[in-house]
């Protein structure tokens, strides 16, 4: 079953505080009348044998390693329960812990991360933790298999020289000739910045990179990138910045079209198995 997550930190973003609002907005969007509950794919998420809600991970006034600590506990827990999760953040500092988590618990773990930021800084604003630092810091662990990255349009120097010392394959905005060939071998997490797409889709953001994807090029990664997807997070939500909650509602579908291939691939697992 798909457990979802609701990680609502944001102490570590580097401009505005904002995306601790983003779980009950996005659960908000999921259920919201407009829409159905039927995934692309078939699903049909209305049927609660699919998935549960496990509310939000008790952060209280927990920051730093603390706040860490008590997602990458909960985290793991439920992953040792035999469940799959679907966190949503929070700023993007929550999937250091989370895909800490999943990398213990499923070994030989590959990324796919969506972003307009690589997240690479060694530290931001005195902050190792920033969110604009997960992936260093996952990269630094020694216990991610391989990195890909799709929608970057922001890298420096600095995040240039990251990216060759840890061997992140990025995929820039500039040319995306390459994403329909993205195939993984093993266990994939993806983590998806909600700044990758255009701000035209989503202006609920706290930075503004204009020149992204459309919501539909999402989509479409998350349907057919080629390897089985164990995990995934939605993050950086800043509903301060969301004029009627559209960013929350391509968030939600998002959020939906995750499920479903989570599902699916956990379906073909278990058909290959018997």
């Amino acid at each position: 079953m798909i457990k979802l997550l609701g990680l609502p930190q944001d102490n570590n973003s580097s401009y505005m505080t904002g995306p601790a609002l983003g779980p009950a907005r996005i659960r908000e969007a999921f259920v919201c009348d407009s829409a159905n509950m039927w995934t692309e794919t078939g699903f049909d998420l209305g049927d609660k044998t699919l998935w549960q809600d496990l509310g939000d991970v008790d952060l209280g006034a927990k920051g730093g390693s603390e706040a860490f600590a008590a997602i990458h506990d909960a985290v793991l827990m439920t992953l040792k329960d035999g469940h799959q999760l679907l966190c949503l953040g929070g700023d993007h500092s929550v999937a250091f812990p989370v895909i800490a988590a999943h990398a213990e618990h499923y070994g030989d773990l590959n990324v796919l991360h969506i972003d307009a930021h690589p997240d690479l800084y060694d530290e931001m604003q005195s902050n190792p933790f920033s969110h604009a630092s997960p992936f260093a810091r996952l990269m630094e662990s020694g216990r991610i298999k391989r990195l890909v990255q799709v929608g970057i349009r922001t890298l420096n120097g600095h995040q240039r020289e990251q990216a060759e010392r840890f061997g992140v394959e990025i995929h820039e905005m500039r040319d995306l000739s390459g994403v329909s060939e993205i195939a993984f071998e093993g266990p994939v997490y993806l983590s998806f910045d909600l700044d990758a797409l255009d701000p035209a889709f989503a202006p609920g953001v706290s930075h503004y990179e204009p020149g992204g994807l459309s919501t539909r090029a999402v989509l479409n990664i998350v349907h057919s990138f080629k390897g089985q997807l164990v995990g995934a997070d939605v993050v950086e939500l800043n509903p301060h910045r969301d004029p009627a909650d559209i960013t929350a509602m391509v968030a939600a579908k998002i959020t939906k079209e995750l499920m479903g291939r989570l599902l699916t691939d956990a379906h073909a697992v278990s058909a290959a198995i018997r």
